[in-house]
């Protein structure tokens, strides 16, 4: 053989037949792999990775053009000879997951039996069991053991296996769990997912809005960098886990800030992609390998790369693979073909998988039962902690683990690997009892029927062994635990500059927020609580300064001299700066919020953030995130700036904010405010730190501040301190009383933010010219004074025997005369929405429809806010209710100079 290799290799390749070229390729290949195991053996896996440096630069500089590979052979990254052993009783272990597996099934099951279509899911959780388990019983670290605790973001549909563990825990009864997505039942009932709203001493993340998890993991980690770094808590081993699918992955929010992770070396930060290959609807990457796609995606990001895709099975076929074959035939496999093998069995992987010669070889004499043994590496125990062990370890990238599993592994018939599984929330009782008999569980058919869920008495070996692992890890997961203590507000003492007014010095409401926030860094008990977060918009707001001040976190420092050093307010980056300048990421920079706002949970520490953006980039962009911050009783001050689609002059369709306000409507557990004044913003702010730092409400707070310039008045005299700060936290108050004593024609005009100075304006005019006295009122919130009437309007309708409430908008208002104007520069339906609470009808004047690039003069005018418009539409209504007659109007139109036939602002 040997003589006959030594002519081939004497002649020219063109020369050899393909059987000759074939057998040459083979020896040469295999002459290689035994050069590099005398390397590897001789000189260890830093000479070999010299020696494949060379090889590289030598073909390249003979003209061979190398690929660019950023995945990996698609094998587990973990060879056997360095996993360690594994440190849990395997087998008992065993038996508790599979309780877990089948009470999270019946979970399900037994709801949509009890309620038709309830819904839930069965088949994400049973894909990712052993995940759970190996971390539950090895990893995760409850909030009792500090900074070492872990903080854990559960994948949302795989919320009913983690509901089964806290059954077998004893932390749910029979009747919670009976109650799984009933929870208006009599007796406690458990949410479909992860909601910390709904369940505050039990789950902490919102997840299941795919790709919220994954983002919000990483600048959790982040922030969590952020206190050790700035001393705000102790260093600690902890780590952020992060359970993803692998269908997730198409979200733009899971893989969009992963880099951020890397450039900030987090290797606080683990997350585990359930690679089930399927999605809701069916494969993820059918005609390709979402393993090997993602390895390429995270290791050219820079992260630490752990795959975990077959089983212990497949060990000793690939130990004596000395050739390759096996690992030629994984690179073939697309996840379409593996999903049949999962779907339809051993047969299918015999006959399909091992199709050539040399597979076929390898595997005479194997019965089914010898193919079902070669697993998926998810669903090995053995595998998966060795991944885990060496997560935990890495130091200075962030690591993911890419874990090849079966979506609704034991499902068999009822939907294992199919295509309908995500959907399934049926099992018939054969469908149940052969769950059963495939994970050997000790239920009785009778059991089946009438006893939808089963875990072994407290002195069971299965019971002791869970509650021992837990205790040895610090007690429960998930656990929501509120650490921090109450802490008072700053006083009003604190912020009396902003109540006397700026003199004649104009100022916007953004730098009236800016000093608030500067005010606040100067206070002893809250300096180094206040979170400045900014997506790269600080010059915009006038926040420049606080670059030297206070610095921007850098979790390496400044390693350069910035091109502004010479400056009073240049670019300092530091290790223990306090601002998070995120960049051009408003989705990072909510994340942000969401850590900062929740770390008086997860941390103990009383953070405040306060993060400014363009308002337009808010709700609009953010929304979810924006819920799931209220879902997590996040805390802190949405500062929407350059605010109002009439008064950020210029920019245009895309930037012009009118219905942001409108958007704050759904948040719940939001206050939104637009106020006009400095003095109401900074009533504002202590009031919100009074409810959520000292009382410690779940509300957090949206303030919009415009880059309009103009005098800031002072408190207005007719009016005690405390009566202003009543109205101005309840939504509005009679800012300016009309000097107009004995008129015949009254009007009550509400203004809000710089429309205000419009609806000034349209009172002195109205005064002036057409004799009517009209009072100004600043609305400073239409959301908090409708929550106040809708309030009302419930308690009177369900309790009539009691003595009727009165909604504070229609107390205000009960002795105001004339007719009512609303101006803002957001949409009409903001103080429509109040409208029927009123005495009398109202007139509403606002921003709807698109913007336009124009200055504001214009653009008011356009869109009908301007105090011309303002006075138009308080005649109009005059003349309405008979007070004044259509000349009357016609003479003021062409006074005010107003177009009949101007441009539409609904449709133009």
């Amino acid at each position: 053989m040997a003589d006959v290799l030594d002519q081939l290799l004497d002649l020219d390749r063109s020369q050899l037949d393909p059987k000759e070229l074939d057998e040459l390729n083979r020896v040469e290949l295999r002459e290689w792999l035994e050069s590099l195991d005398y390397v590897l053996a001789s000189g260890g896996p830093d000479r070999v990775l010299e020696i494949l440096e060379r090889l590289e630069a030598h073909a390249l500089q003979h003209g061979v053009e190398l690929p660019v590979e950023l995945d990996t052979a698609y094998l587990n990254t973990i060879p056997v000879s360095e996993q360690p052993e594994y440190p849990g009783d395997i087998e008992l272990e065993r038996k508790i997951t599979n309780l877990i597996r089948w009470n999270a099934m019946a979970l399900v099951v037994h709801a949509n039996k009890v309620s038709p279509g309830i819904g839930g899911h069965i088949a994400t959780y049973a894909s990712a069991a052993i995940l759970y388990e190996v971390g539950f019983n090895h990893f995760f670290r409850a909030p009792s053991k500090g900074p070492d605790a872990d903080l854990v973001y559960f994948q949302g549909h795989a919320s009913p296996g983690i509901y089964a563990r806290s059954y077998l825990e004893h932390r749910f009864s029979d009747e919670e769990m009976n109650n799984f997505r009933r929870e208006l039942q009599k007796g406690k009932g458990i949410s479909s997912y992860p909601h910390p709203w709904l369940m505050p001493d039990y789950w902490s993340f919102p997840t299941v809005s795919m790709g919220l998890g994954p983002i919000t993991s990483i600048y959790q980690a982040r922030f969590r960098r952020y206190l050790e770094d700035r001393g705000l808590y102790p260093k600690g081993t902890g780590k952020v886990w992060a359970f993803i699918g692998d269908g997730e992955t198409d979200e733009p929010e899971t893989l969009g800030a992963i880099r951020v992770a890397a450039r900030a070396n987090l290797d606080n930060l683990i997350w585990v992609i359930n690679c089930n290959l399927q999605r809701l609807d069916g494969p993820v990457f059918g005609n390709g390998q979402i393993i090997q796609e993602l390895e390429g995606i995270f290791r050219g990001s820079g992260w630490n790369v752990i795959k975990v895709a077959w089983g212990s099975g497949w060990d000793e076929l690939l130990a004596n693979d000395k050739e390759g074959h096996i690992i030629k035939r994984f690179e073939e496999l697309v996840d379409g073909e593996s999903q049949r093998y999962a779907a339809f069995g051993g047969q299918e992987l015999k006959e399909r998988f091992f199709n050539t010669p040399e597979l076929k070889r390898m595997v005479e004499g194997w019965t089914d039962a010898d193919f079902a043994r070669l697993n998926r590496g998810g669903h090995d125990p053995v595998k998966v902690f060795a991944a885990f062990d060496r997560a935990v370890k890495h130091e200075g990238q962030p690591t993911v683990i890419l874990a090849r599993t079966v979506k609704g592994y034991g499902m068999g018939t009822a939907g294992e690997a199919q295509n309908i599984t995500h959907q399934q929330k049926k099992l018939d009782e054969n469908e149940m009892k052969a769950f059963r008999d495939r994970f050997s569980l000790p239920i009785t058919d009778e059991q089946i029927a009438d006893e939808p869920f089963h875990r072994p008495p407290e002195n069971s070996p299965e019971h002791k062994y869970l509650m021992e692992r837990r205790e040895a890890l610090g007690g429960f997961l998930p656990a929501r635990v509120v650490q921090a203590e109450p802490v008072a507000p700053p006083t009003l003492e604190e912020f009396e500059e902003f109540m006397s007014g700026s003199g004649d010095r104009e100022v916007s409401t953004t730098m009236v927020m800016v000093n608030v926030l500067r005010r606040l860094l100067r206070n002893p008990d809250w300096k180094d609580l206040v979170v400045p977060i900014i997506p790269d918009e600080a010059r915009t707001f006038g926040m420049e300064a606080l670059f030297r001040q206070i610095g921007i976190y850098s979790p390496v420092g400044q390693l350069y001299e910035p091109v502004d050093s010479a400056h009073l307010m240049y670019y300092k980056e530091s290790q223990d700066g306090q601002i998070l300048e995120e960049g051009i990421t408003e989705a990072g920079a909510m994340s942000s919020f969401i850590a900062a706002g929740t770390a008086y949970a997860n941390y103990g520490v009383n953070t405040v953030p306060f993060y400014f953006y363009y308002s337009m980039f808010g709700f609009q962009r953010v929304g979810d995130l924006i819920w799931a911050a209220a879902d997590s009783h996040a805390r802190g001050f949405l500062v929407g700036a350059t605010a109002g689609r009439t008064t950020l002059a210029g920019e245009g369709l895309q930037h012009q904010d009118g219905h942001s306000h409108v958007l704050g409507y759904t948040v719940p557990n939001l206050l939104a405010y637009d106020p006009a004044f400095a003095h109401e913003i900074a009533f504002i702010v202590q009031e919100g730190m009074r409810r959520m730092y000292q009382e410690q409400e779940n509300v957090f707070y949206y303030l919009t501040v415009a880059n309009e310039n103009y005098v800031q008045p002072g408190l207005p005299e007719h009016l005690t301190r405390e009566q202003v700060r009543e109205g101005v936290l309840k939504g509005m108050y009679l800012f300016r009383k009309s000097a107009k004593k004995r008129a015949k024609l009254n009007a009550q005009l509400f203004g809000s933010g710089t429309i205000m100075n419009e609806v000034l304006k349209a009172a002195d005019i109205l005064e002036r010219d057409y004799g009517v006295a009209a009072d100004v009122w600043s609305v400073t919130s239409y959301k908090e004074l409708h929550r106040d009437a809708l309030q009302v309007e419930r308690y009177n309708r369900l309790n009539p025997d009691a003595e009727p409430q009165t909604a504070y908008v229609a107390d205000a208002l009960k002795d105001a005369k004339g007719v009512f104007v609303a101006a803002s520069d957001y949409m009409k339906i903001l103080p429509d929405a109040l409208a029927r609470h009123l005495p009398r009808p109202m007139v509403s004047l606002g921003t709807d429809g698109f913007g336009r690039s124009e200055a504001r003069a214009e653009l008011r005018d356009f869109f009908e806010v301007d105090a011309r418009h303002v006075v138009l539409a308080t005649l109009t209504a005059l003349a309405e209710d008979g007070k004044v007659d259509k000349a009357t109007l016609l003479e003021a139109r062409e006074d005010l100079q107003i177009d009949p036939d101007k441009a539409n602002p609904y449709v133009d």
